[in-house]
Formats: structure tokens, C-alpha cells, sequence
């Protein structure tokens, strides 16, 4: 039986084969990918869509995270990010991996994905400048090939998968996909 026929506890098992957290000198951003059981027996992450007007990625579907700023960690980045962005305080985020760091449009970009278990708080707090809405996907759902699309955009080929809030494509696509191979 695969994890995904299994509980939740199988998808959590499952995650025990991620790399550590990923360190590059060259990293300037980094994210996290919040993940939570939601106490009906389904694991869920936590999404954001980027405001129409923010000035990269705008109306994307992405993870909560960005820049690292000087000093800081990839880890420290995106755990101070997440609290920013959605309000997940860092005493709730156990670390678990990471997922393998890459680039957006912009090459220059590296980003570290650090995956995560939450203690989900009673509220997430979007933080406006930041975050048109929260999406809190079943994992068992974005594990459902049939509802992914793999479309030609400019001469690649990248996922999308459609939420009635917004498209995950893109870095955070890829991001997710590699999740899933681990939980299948």
C-alpha cells in the first residue's frame, strides 16, 4: 500500500526520507512548506496567493517565505517569513527537511525550501501587503495526478494546478511536486 492509500500517519512516515535543509552561500531566499495534520486524520499544507499588485510573482500561489536577509540562515529566513506572512509562530514549526533548493524566472534567485510540521494555530493571520488569501490544500487532493496539468509555457513544460483561488505553477510547482514523490 502506498502512503497516499494509507493515513496520515503514513504520509508523516514517508517524510522521514527528506534531505536536511539545503545551505548555499549563494541562496537569497528561502520558504517554508507548512505542514499539519488538521485533526480529521489529513494532512494539509498551507498556501499563500500573492496580492494582483505586488511587484514580482503577483496573484501566484506560492509557499510563505523570501528574502534572507544578512545574517540570517535559510531556515531563520523562512520561519521569520511565515510568521510575517500567515502568523505561524516559530515555536509551533518542527523541521522535518528540505526539498531541493532552485531558481524562478529569475536565475539569480536561489531559494531553499524548508519542509516543516506545524501546530496549526487557531487563526492564520495574512498579513495584507503580502497576501491576497490563505489556501490549505489536502495533501491527498495535490496528490491527485488527474488534477494536474502539465502545460507548454514559452517553450517548457511546467505543472499547474488550479485552485479556485489561484494557480500553483512556476518554482512552487516543481517545489511541490518533489514533495509528492516522496509521499507516493
Amino acid at each position: 500500500m502506498s502512503p497516499v492509500e494509507g493515513s496520515s500517519t503514513a504520509l508523516w512516515d514517508a517524510l522521514e526520507a527528506l534531505p536536511t535543509v539545503a545551505s548555499s552561500l549563494q541562496a537569497r531566499s528561502a520558504v517554508l512548506v507548512p505542514l499539519y495534520d488538521d485533526g480529521n486524520g489529513e494532512m494539509r499544507v498551507v498556501l499563500t496567493k500573492r496580492p494582483d499588485h505586488m511587484p514580482t510573482h503577483p496573484g501566484d500561489v506560492v509557499f510563505p517565505g523570501g528574502h534572507i536577509d544578512p545574517g540570517e540562515t535559510p531556515l531563520e529566513a523562512a520561519v521569520r517569513e511565515t510568521w510575517e506572512e500567515v502568523g505561524i509562530p516559530a515555536g509551533s514549526i518542527e523541521v522535518i527537511g528540505g526539498l531541493s533548493p532552485m531558481t524562478t524566472r529569475n536565475r539569480e534567485n536561489l531559494i531553499i525550501p524548508v519542509v516543516a510540521r506545524i501546530d496549526r494555530p487557531a487563526e492564520l493571520i495574512p498579513e495584507p501587503a503580502e497576501v491576497d488569501v490563505i489556501i490549505e490544500p489536502r495533501m491527498v487532493d495535490l496528490l491527485d495526478e488527474s488534477l494536474w496539468q502539465n502545460r507548454d509555457y514559452y517553450g517548457h513544460e511546467l505543472w499547474f494546478y488550479e485552485f479556485p483561488e489561484g494557480t500553483l505553477w512556476g518554482a512552487t510547482a516543481f517545489m511541490m511536486r518533489e514533495l509528492l514523490e516522496y509521499l507516493r
